[in-house]
């Protein structure tokens, strides 16, 4: 593969050299040990991760350089060495752009270098990254809810695919369906408002249409799914939301404030009933008395 020397030092310390060597070669041993024990003096990039989100991938490491700069180099299986983040003093390195074959397996060596040596031939020591491979590796991001209804028995939702940072020789953007193709589903999560019971769909296009019940409202969310992974099969879930239908005082407290209206019903239609009734008996009750009263007064 095309790259540059095998790393390795051969450099040693010189031998105390004889008394007749001239003083340009005790110079330039003295020169050359310095450089190449200078450069193990210099701390190495640890907890190297590789993060991914619809292709766009950012490497980062630790620790922070003092003194020092770190140079990426991106190595590939079959393809060539790619330098990106030439002599950065951050911990971080988009390396998005030389990962455009999203099926090779790259490694990434963060190199530790400083400005004065890097013309020189001895490698600087280097770290070098677990393996990754975008494809089997990126987080599926987010979808986009673009419209959602519900009509009577039926929730329709339509979304769009969250896109890639690579682009159509047109110049727009690819999505992550632009790649995965196949391989990439969508399901749709939804569940009665209020409730916890989650039902699920899945779908190869980019609208769902389901069946609810009518008058109730659902709150539902949207996430991409590659099945064929072993891991990171689950993509980023999109933002919930939920319909508003028009709800009845039934749809809204149940059958609860059915109960008290049928109690309340009841309640006024005997009072109807029975208080006229009372209202009569106590007249003919106070009517009764008062021709009681009478006729012991005659009788006196």
């Amino acid at each position: 593969m095309p790259g540059r020397p095998a790393r390795h030092s051969s450099f040693t310390a010189p031998r105390m050299l004889r008394a007749a060597a001239p003083p340009q070669a005790l110079l330039l041993g003295a020169l050359l040990w310095h450089l190449a024990a200078g450069y193990t003096d210099l701390p190495i990039a640890v907890n190297i991760t590789w993060s991914s989100i619809n292709f766009k991938t950012i490497l980062q490491w630790q620790p922070k350089p003092s003194g020092y700069f770190y140079t990426v180099e991106i190595h590939g299986q079959t393809s060539d060495v790619k330098r990106k983040c030439i002599l950065t003093s951050e911990t971080e390195c988009d390396v998005t752009d030389v990962l455009r074959n999203v099926k090779e397996t790259y490694t990434a060596h963060i190199l530790s270098v400083e400005p004065a040596e890097m013309d020189n031939f001895e490698e600087p020591p280097f770290a070098v990254s677990e393996k990754f491979i975008p494809y089997s590796q990126t987080v599926i991001g987010k979808p986009e809810i673009k419209d959602y209804s519900q009509k009577g028995s039926k929730l329709n939702v339509v979304f769009k695919d969250p896109l890639t940072p690579y682009m159509f020789p047109n110049g727009s953007f690819l999505s992550i369906q632009d790649i995965f193709q196949h391989d990439l589903e969508y399901k749709l999560y939804y569940w009665k408002d209020q409730s916890s019971g989650k039902k699920d769909v899945t779908t190869k296009s980019h609208n769902f249409e389901v069946s609810v019940d009518s008058g109730k409202n659902y709150c539902f969310y949207v996430q991409g799914i590659i099945p064929s992974r072993r891991e990171n099969r689950n993509g980023q879930e999109s933002m919930v939301l939920c319909t508003s239908v028009e709800r009845n005082i039934l749809d809204e407290y149940g059958t609860e404030v059915f109960i008290i209206l049928a109690v309340i019903a009841v309640a006024v239609i005997t009072l109807a009933i029975v208080l006229p009734v009372v209202l009569c008996k106590r007249k003919k009750a106070k009517k009764a008395r008062a021709v009681r009263e009478k006729e012991l007064l005659n009788g006196v």
